[in-house]
């Protein structure tokens, strides 16, 4: 598949957008009109570089409110096409994309329309350009893609075809079966992008909304099957109007982009395959002109193998796990690391940070079945590679690095939920031999994450875990916080092995001269280990000496309003600081630890088929983290 995307996609001048694209892989790329406009470079200085970069220039536009008007303004609309065609000869460019009238149009009849198109088609043969007509969804008189076809058909011109925009189709739910019922040689280009599904004006909705593939929920890889089957093999290129991108790091969102490409190959590839019309569908694939590549094959990760911590100042995380009952398993017999467990939850207290560092979440282990191969296909999908330093007799952890920075590690997986690397750690700070521990039979996993994503990578972030882990996006939620609403994504596996919440963060600083270690999270983070008896574990940890997240008498008083609660239930929960949900399938109870650095932890009981996360809670666990930490600061 040639992948190409348009400089609108992207910040920067034009010159820094096409070094960005090249960088990224792209095979060639669309010029945004403006862009050129207001480029100090020549059209011929953009050839050379074109060519310089290996990038090519598949198409030139938007050309904008052509048909549909009076003869006087089809007079001044062909002049200023005639400009263009020779703009594009100076550029080496032999395609235009001409859209539906949306400004000027006054003449609703498609014989003007076609005998207007096709004085343009003659004219754009005389300077050897084609014309890839567009239908807008928004166009004044044409706004179907069948019909805006309809009128190339009419016009029968070699120089006249169509330009099939993903949006434009599926963001007036037109079908797109009879895509493959179009000559191949008509269609001129292909543009593709991605939106959530929103119930807005389809201007509005385009300008500002569109996102990669896999970021948003339009079916893609349906509408680039029939574009496949109809015979098309030229360039599937993104053109998104996003306000996110056009202020995000260029050769970031470059990569992002190319990512996207690559995955909605992949998922087309799937859809043939799942809609073949032959017994072989690799071969049926085969069949027609577009190429399709696809990955290496991977499962979904089959659990969490461990999260880890960063810190120079390890004490207080140390003493909150201990209360919470986990065990301290020793520190790694070459590294600053130490490893903490309760049952199959493991959480790695990395010390190797640079000074002054307050806890953070800095990396997760997935369990999958070969590390190897999962890691391949992440590095294809354009994945930075986690380096990381091992002895001879050292677990080898393949390593990837995600949006914001989190180390991802693609850990080989045991029936039993153990690790092998854990025989790495044992040596005591005290002692210097294995600890001895005190008997536990808390029993817990970790059953969830939460991250905060960076504004400018929340997008990156949802298709960088579907793409590269196959994890499965769910519809977004928005829960209300004493700073606003905040963007909850959850992301997870068929059988909710692993589940990682990402949630919109406000605010992300950068420090410089922190080299491999990524901004500094001004924002609090959680990992949450789900146990069999949660009030045991509250209460064992009360005993212990655990501050609690302090929930407000208010809740108490509401949850008894909403679910009648037996009274000396309702009164074990505001002893120990419990939250609690209950639905059709089941019932949650919680609890939240106090905050350290930007860190805090949950524990959680899942009873009955309860699939949720507390959500009702949220706003309350945000109002009194607001608090807490605003009284922190009064007293600093």
């Amino acid at each position: 598949m040639r992948t190409g995307i348009a400089t609108v996609c992207l910040s920067g001048t034009l010159k820094e957008k096409m070094q960005a694209c090249a960088i990224a892989g792209f095979d060639g790329i669309e010029i945004f009109e403006q862009d050129l406009v207001t480029s100090p470079l020549s059209p011929e200085d953009v050839r050379k570089m074109a060519a310089d970069l290996g990038l090519g220039l598949d198409l030139y536009q938007p050309f904008r409110d052509f048909d549909s008007v009076p003869e006087n303004i089809l007079r001044e609309n062909l002049r200023r096409a005639d400009a263009k065609f020779k703009l594009m000869s100076r550029l080496g460019m032999d395609t235009i994309l001409v859209c539906t009238n949306v400004g000027t149009a006054t003449i609703d009849d498609d014989e003007l329309r076609a005998e207007q198109l096709g004085r343009l088609a003659e004219l754009a043969e005389n300077h050897g350009v084609k014309v890839a007509y567009e239908a807008l969804a928004w166009g004044k008189y044409v706004s179907d893609y069948e019909r805006a076809h309809r009128l190339v058909d009419a016009v029968d011109h070699p120089n006249l075809g169509t330009c099939l925009d993903s949006f434009h189709i599926l963001s007036r739910d037109w079908d797109t079966a009879p895509i493959e019922a179009i000559k191949p040689e008509k269609i001129f280009f292909v543009q593709v992008a991605d939106a959530p599904k929103l119930s807005m004006d389809v201007l509005s909705w385009s300008r500002h909304y569109r996102v990669f593939p896999g970021e948003g929920q339009f079916e893609l890889a349906k509408f680039m099957g029939h574009v496949v089957r109809a015979g098309y093999s030229g360039p599937v290129s993104l053109e998104i109007f996003n306000d996110v991108f056009r202020q995000s790091d260029v050769e970031r969102t470059a990569v992002d982009a190319m990512r996207s490409l690559i995955w909605l190959e992949e998922q087309s590839a799937k859809w043939l395959d799942a809609n073949g019309d032959v017994p072989d569908n690799a071969a049926n694939r085969r069949r027609y002109p577009m190429e399709l590549a696809t990955l290496p094959k991977v499962a979904e990760p089959a659990g969490f193998n461990f999260a880890e911590v960063k810190t120079d100042e390890p004490a207080q995380l140390e003493t909150l796990l201990g209360r919470l009952g986990f065990e301290f398993d020793g520190r790694h017999r070459t590294k600053d690391v130490q490893l903490w467990s309760m049952g199959q939850a493991r959480v790695v207290i990395n010390e190797q940070a640079p000074s002054h560092s307050e806890p953070a979440i800095a990396a997760l282990g997935f369990d999958v079945d070969s590390p190897v191969i999962a890691s391949a296909r992440a590095q294809q999908l354009k994945a930075p590679v986690v380096p990381r330093k091992v002895q001879a007799d050292e677990e080898v952890f393949q390593g990837i690095a995600a949006p914001d920075s989190t180390e991802i590690f693609l850990c080989q997986g045991s029936p039993d939920g153990t690790a092998a690397w854990t025989s790495e750690f044992g040596q005591s700070r005290e002692f210097g031999e294995g600890l001895e521990h005190s008997a536990s039979e808390t029993q817990a996993v970790i059953d969830h994450v939460n991250l905060a994503q960076p504004w400018q990578h929340f997008d990156e972030a949802v298709l960088f875990y579907t793409s590269a882990l196959a994890l499965e996006p769910q519809p977004f939620a928005e829960v209300p916080s004493p700073s606003g609403l905040v963007r909850s994504q959850v992301m997870q596996t068929a059988d909710r092995a692993v589940r990682l919440v990402l949630n919109l963060a406000p605010v992300i600083q950068q420090e410089p001269g922190r080299q491999g270690v990524g901004p500094r999270k001004s924002y609090q983070e959680h990992i949450a280990f789900a146990v069999d008896d949660l009030v045991a574990t509250a209460r064992a940890a009360k005993g212990r000496g655990l501050e609690f997240l302090q929930i407000p008498a208010n809740y108490y008083e509401d949850l008894d309003a909403r679910f009648a609660l037996d009274p000396a239930f309702l009164s074990t929960l505001k002893e120990l600081n419990l939250l609690y949900d209950r639905d059709a399938n089941g019932e949650f109870l919680h609890f939240y630890t106090a905050t350290v650095g930007s860190v805090f932890f949950e524990m959680v009981e899942r009873r009955g088929n309860y699939d949720g996360y507390g959500a009702p809670n949220a706003p309350v666990r945000h109002a009194v983290q607001y608090d807490s930490l605003h009284a922190q600061n009064l007293h600093r």
